[in-house]
């Protein structure tokens, strides 16, 4: 299907979900003006226009809570004796802006539903975050500022998510809070297109602004050209960037390493783009009505996502520092101070005073917000009456509950044929289309490879951009994040931090690497986002070692908070996968083959357990004769029949032997005591793990006695079955293993 034509309906889910794709979701015709339904915009009908209000004022009280924030900036890094003052000094007026006059937000209900979105991407000017919550009354208290870094408070060095009232992500890697605010947009318009699709612009209750302030760093670095070249071509009207162009970095004057058209380059990308310069030739002036003027405007294009350049001066108004790099991440000095002070008109001997006037007339913000609030309230009622079904559907996905029997539609899987993992994983997200529609995502430009696209599934992409072998409009389900790892990992966190949705995003194991600073934040966020990792071993062959995943099964398990599951057939995957989607609190990566592996057969005439061991992370596949193992075979993943194989040869040698399928290390170290000794009895001291990757922690299940087989070296190129013989993973050399390992563990009992 082409942009232009209509998708055909589709039949309400098991659940009584009206499913994306219905005739209430049909595309548009481009070449006319305007559908009755939506504009042809794909974004227009996603971001509310601002409401009408008197002229702009800027009042001196608003002067002046400026420079109390500026000069809390100051007071607080200098009783620290470390941290970032110089951008919070000079972006203190734009977010006092954002936060007093655009901003839709409530200090009383920071997780409101219905509020805008704030992200400071450059997390070092946590400063710039932490007044405003403060002076507009989200709980923060002086005390709080004047704790800045410090053990236990609410203020540390970086903003962390779920420790500080209103704080919506951690940002500390620069970039990273870029990425996830367009993944907050895209879930914005997810959620806009699941629940209330027909609304007009500005009249659905899914409406609303992600706003970000960004430094040069975050523009810098990689992520933020990925992410920002998507979010373009995804036309995120919802997505305003105010861009601090202060041309300072650590290293001092930017040009040292920077001298592209910024500005330019986001217009390339298809943003919408002003500039603002406070930096006039009579001398800096902070112009605060133009830059509401361009933010208000920015608020309004809903075509396309903005930016807003604001030409300021690092650390305005210090005497001798602004201006430079040693005002950036360092603390002024008692002199420069009390110059920065003095140069605002407060007492330089002073700190942290904040006058009560001042601090009343900030906090006005609270009213606003309440009132904004009560707003919403009426208009979300009205579409709860309106639309009872999809008020139910959004009162269950909204706090990550499932519906009842959604497991069942979950396929299974009859032994005797050979399936890929990574086949059996898109299996299953096809049969959960129907049931789950808060379950989303794509891959990274390898939807064929990674089995990431649910069956008959639209794309969620503008309707100018369907195309022959992939159909969408703006609400639909199916990313194509392209070749953006590293964005697509950020992004996939924004849409769990939006709340509700659970995204997934897949690209091939060995590129996880790209990945890894955004899968690091959602185990530190406890975001459910779920990566599907495929090609997980030497098993994908003639690509070569460039593409082999050696080390990267254990790099990953170091991560705390993080879950790697690596089944070993086509059912342990559908349990992998129902295990996952049942934790809510966690980041999991699915770990799948390329290769076809055995379903194995696990019927009654089998000695084979069920596949539900899967959920407590490892399980006794495969008894030892008269339950009573002599060794023990601990595998995962493609090397469980390897492992089963190796039983069948010891087994007929005499030596009684257990098989024990390791497909999550983490779900197994969270069982009790019990449970681990039972699967993994401490008498029992023959043990061998086989894994297809370097066994860097295997020392910690195999024991003094164990043996592990595994690759200590990059792989090479030519078929999987050939690697697998060149490197020792087959039954023979395991078997091999245990004898020794039996051998040694002989030796140790010895008296």
């Amino acid at each position: 299907m082409t942009a232009g034509t209509a998708e055909p309906a589709r039949t309400v889910g098991r659940n009584g979900w009206d499913r994306p794709g219905s005739s209430r979701f049909r595309l548009v015709d481009p070449s006319s003006t305007r559908s009755p339904e939506h504009p042809v915009n794909p974004q227009a009908s996603t971001t509310p226009p601002a409401p009408l209000s008197a002229p702009f004022e800027w009042t001196e009280l608003d002067r002046r809570a400026v420079d109390v924030a500026r000069a809390l900036a100051v007071d607080a890094v200098e009783t620290a004796g470390h941290g970032h003052p110089g951008t919070a000094m000079s972006l203190a007026p734009a977010a006092y802006l954002l936060f007093q006059r655009l901003l839709r937000h409530d200090p009383a209900d920071p997780h409101w539903a219905g509020r805008d979105r704030f992200v400071l991407s450059c997390g070092h000017s946590s400063l710039t975050l932490y007044n405003q919550l403060y002076l507009s009354g989200y709980g923060l208290e002086l005390d709080d500022i004047k704790a800045l870094r410090t053990e236990g408070s609410l203020t540390p060095a970086h903003p962390e998510y779920g420790h500080t009232p209103g704080v919506e992500t951690t940002t500390g890697p620069l970039g990273q809070g870029l990425a996830n605010a367009v993944g907050m947009a895209m879930a914005a318009r997810r959620e806009r297109g699941l629940f209330d699709p027909d609304a007009a612009p500005g009249q659905s209750p899914f409406d609303h602004t992600v706003w970000v302030f960004a430094s040069d760093g975050d523009l810098e670095e990689g992520i933020s050209h990925e992410a920002s070249s998507l979010a373009g071509h995804q036309k995120l009207g919802n997505l305003v960037v105010l861009y601090d162009d202060n041309h300072i970095s650590i290293e001092d004057d930017t040009r040292i390493a920077q001298s592209e058209d910024v500005a330019a380059r986001y217009r390339a990308y298809g943003w919408h783009v002003q500039q603002v310069d406070w930096t006039t030739p009579e001398g800096y002036r902070e112009d605060v009505p133009a830059l509401h003027d361009a933010l208000e405007q920015a608020r309004q294009v809903t075509d396309r996502p903005s930016l807003v350049a604001l030409r300021t001066i690092i650390g305005w108004p210090a005497p001798n520092k602004q201006n430079s790099g040693k005002i950036h991440g360092a603390a002024l000095g008692r002199e420069e101070a009390a110059g920065a002070k003095s140069a605002m008109g407060l007492d330089p001997e002073r700190s942290f005073e904040v006058p009560p006037e001042v601090l009343t007339h900030a906090r006005r913000a609270a009213d606003r917000g309440r009132q904004a609030h009560g707003r919403w309230d009426k208009l979300y009622a009205d579409w709860r009456t309106a639309h009872p079904r999809r008020a139910a559907a959004y009162d269950r996905i909204s706090v990550r509950r499932f519906p009842e029997g959604w497991a069942q539609d979950l396929p299974v899987f009859a032994p005797g044929q050979e399936m890929a993992t990574r086949k059996a994983s898109g299996e299953v997200l096809s049969a959960l289309a129907g049931v789950l529609p808060e379950l989303w995502g794509g891959s990274a430009d390898l939807a064929d490879s990674n089995n990431t696209t649910m069956k008959g599934e639209p794309s969620f992409v503008p309707e100018e951009f369907a195309t022959e072998a992939f159909a969408g409009h703006r609400y639909g389900r199916t990313v194509h994040f392209g070749i953006r790892e590293h964005a697509m990992g950020a992004i996939l966190n924004g849409i769990a931090l939006h709340g509700g949705t659970r995204p997934y995003g897949g690209t091939f194991l060995v590129f996880s690497d790209y990945m890894r600073p955004a899968v690091r934040l959602a185990a530190m966020m406890k975001l459910p986002v779920t990566y599907i990792w495929t090609h997980d071993s030497i098993g994908l062959g003639e690509d070569g070692p460039t593409h082999q995943p050696v080390e990267h099964l254990w790099a990953l398990r170091g991560i705390p908070g993080l879950d790697i599951v690596r089944p070993a057939d086509a059912n342990e995957t559908v349990i992998a996968w129902r295990t996952v989607l049942e934790h809510t609190d966690r980041p999991a990566g699915l770990c799948l083959s390329r290769q076809n592996l055995p379903v194995l057969d696990r019927s009654d005439s089998s000695d084979l357990a069920p596949a539900e061991g899967v959920a407590r992370g490892g399980y006794i596949l495969a008894e030892a004769s008269d339950d009573a193992p002599e060794a023990i075979l601990i595998a995962t993943g493609s090397e469980v029949h390897i492992a089963l194989a190796a039983r069948g040869l010891l087994q007929r040698e005499g030596i009684s032997t257990r098989v024990v399928s390791m497909p999550c290390v983490e779900w197994f170290r969270e069982q009790d005591q019990d449970y681990r000794d039972l699967v993994l009895p401490p008498h029992v001291k023959a043990r061998v793990s086989v894994e297809a990757g370097t066994s860097l922690g295997w020392h910690a299940f195999t024991g003094d006695a164990g043996e592990a087989v595994g690759i200590e070296e990059f792989g090479a190129s030519a078929p999987y079955q050939s690697l697998y013989q060149r490197f020792g993973l087959t039954p023979d050399r395991v078997a091999a293993a245990a004898r020794s390992s039996l051998q040694r563990a002989k030796r140790a009992d010895r008296p």
